[in-house]
């Protein structure tokens, strides 16, 4: 078992990163909640000329793990783009993306853009499904449309519900990363009792706490890459198991962050406030903590996770 990401999957995302924030970095959110219909135009081209929509995250290894890591890349900037949905397709539809939504009231960060969209449940249900057009600013919605869903498309496969809610995990990593780098940043030069905030034996500890959390996250989110390369059985447990990880880590992240950088942090001035607030919808949607927690409970109930922490399962995996 391999669940580090390739070298050359890393410097597709160190070149995306670099990319993505030449394009504009933390202005692109910005220029994206002024006019969400731009988003398409503001973002896609730069993804294009990177080769994005030429990886075809079924395809191999290299193709999936080249696609997390272009995510993580998305996240850092808090790119105000669906990058994950688009990149999680299916081959069979003609549609832009494909978005893992609620059986009631679906929805997903898809408003403003001119797209058909493949929407799945978790138990394997698609539909092409099109975005209901926004009433509200986008600033009170982070991008996040109702859809409309249209015939029923058959069964999705375990691949497509497990990418579907894989790679936006990988989006949300990117966010945890940036949120934490910010904050070691902000305490070590910020200024208090004459030594920097950086030097509080408290500070330390919290920032300890959120970094915890974020390894966490990423160990995960490579294992559940590796489930899916493996075409494990259990890769949408292994899914879901990421996908109530990044949430609840997340929650722990963004409060320590935003503590340490008191009110500024809740402040537009502050690049934190931003990749906070736009974290909501990876949060949110499908569901939230509990509604993930209820989906992971109701599949594993009667067997429980099978996999890395599984005395039994960890001596099947090869």
């Amino acid at each position: 078992m391999r669940i580090e990401l390739s070298d050359e999957a890393l410097e597709f995302g160190r070149q995306a990163q670099r990319a993505l924030g030449a394009a504009g970095g933390d202005q692109l959110v910005q220029a994206g909640e002024r006019d969400p219909a731009g988003r398409e135009q503001l973002v896609a081209p730069v993804l294009a000329e990177l080769g994005a929509w030429e990886l075809e995250p079924r395809r191999g290894d290299d193709e999936l793990e080249a696609a997390a890591a272009l995510c993580r890349s998305a996240g850092w900037w808090a790119v105000p783009y669906p990058v994950a949905e688009r990149l999680c397709r299916p081959p069979d539809l003609d549609v832009g993306g494909l978005v893992v939504v609620a059986e009631r009231a679906p929805a997903g960060p898809v408003a403003g853009l001119d797209h058909t969209w493949a929407a799945i449940t978790v138990d394997g249900r698609r539909h092409t499904a099109t975005a209901v057009a926004a009433t509200r600013p986008a600033r009170a919605t982070a991008f996040v449309a109702a859809f409309e869903l249209h015939g029923a498309e058959g069964e999705a496969s375990s691949t497509d519900v497990a990418l579907g809610l894989v790679l936006p995990c990988w989006t949300l990593l990117g966010m945890l990363d940036r949120a934490l780098e910010l904050t070691r940043r902000y305490v070590l030069d910020r200024q208090q009792f004459g030594q920097p905030l950086a030097r509080f034996q408290g500070v330390q500890f919290q920032l300890t706490d959120a970094e915890v959390e974020r390894s966490g996250v990423e160990e995960l989110a490579r294992y559940a890459l590796w489930s899916i390369e493996a075409d494990r059985p259990e890769m949408v447990d292994d899914a879901l198991a990421l996908r109530l990880a990044a949430v609840e880590a997340a929650r722990t992240v963004f409060r320590i962050t935003h503590q340490l950088h008191g009110a500024i942090g809740f402040c537009d001035e502050t690049t934190l406030s931003w990749i906070s607030r736009y974290s909501e919808p990876l949060r949110a949607h499908p569901f939230g903590l509990a509604g993930t927690l209820d989906h992971l409970v109701g599949r594993t109930r009667d067997r429980g996770l099978v996999g890395l922490f599984d005395g039994e399962g960890a001596r099947r995996i090869p």
